[in-house]
């Protein structure tokens, strides 16, 4: 089923929301994190000091993190860099090279890597055709560029038609 791929295995508010024991308790040992909307807004220059802090516990938890990023280099490395986080900038999500790339650069495998990000057809799609834990987390800012708007709209419509058939587990407040 079609729908079983835009599914994300756990939906949250954010990032901080994802309890990182339940993480290790799957076996999980590395993260694969978008960047824009999901862990900061798309048109924020750098780290919020919340995200500075939420690094630095994934660290100290023994996680490996790799952002996977559709935008560009200099976009993602000014808040990667700072943070010491290796980065995969003009992914291409959904398709799954960068998403290959991340769990080398890892050492690891699908199933001990999560993939989290703020949308359906690129960060859920990519990583459900691959086989990994996926979270979905509402995007942290109202506004989106250009192409993520059109993507928004598609969600919307793939969300609505989920919900009525009772696929969707999760109180929904965008719907």
């Amino acid at each position: 089923m079609l729908y079983s791929l835009l599914l994300p295995d756990l939906h949250v508010e954010s990032v901080y929301d994802i309890d990182l024991f339940e993480l290790k308790k799957r076996g999980i040992k590395g993260i694969i994190t978008d960047l824009d909307n999901t862990l900061i807004e798309w048109d924020r220059p750098d780290a919020t000091p919340e995200l500075v802090k939420w690094m630095k516990e994934l660290k100290e938890q023994g996680f490996a993190v790799v952002i996977v990023s559709n935008n560009r280099r200099t976009r993602v490395s000014k808040v990667a860099e700072p943070l010491g986080v290796p980065f995969i900038h003009q992914a291409k999500k959904p398709t799954s090279s960068a998403f290959r790339r991340a769990t080398h650069q890892m050492g690891l495998s699908v199933h001990e890597t999560v993939v989290i990000g703020d949308q359906l057809f690129t960060d859920v799609l990519g990583g459900k055709r691959m086989g990994f834990y996926t979270i979905l987390v509402v995007p942290v800012a109202q506004s989106d560029g250009l192409i993520t708007r059109f993507n928004r709209r598609m969600e919307k419509v793939a969300l609505n038609w989920m919900r009525k058939r009772g696929k969707i587990p999760w109180e929904d407040q965008n719907g």
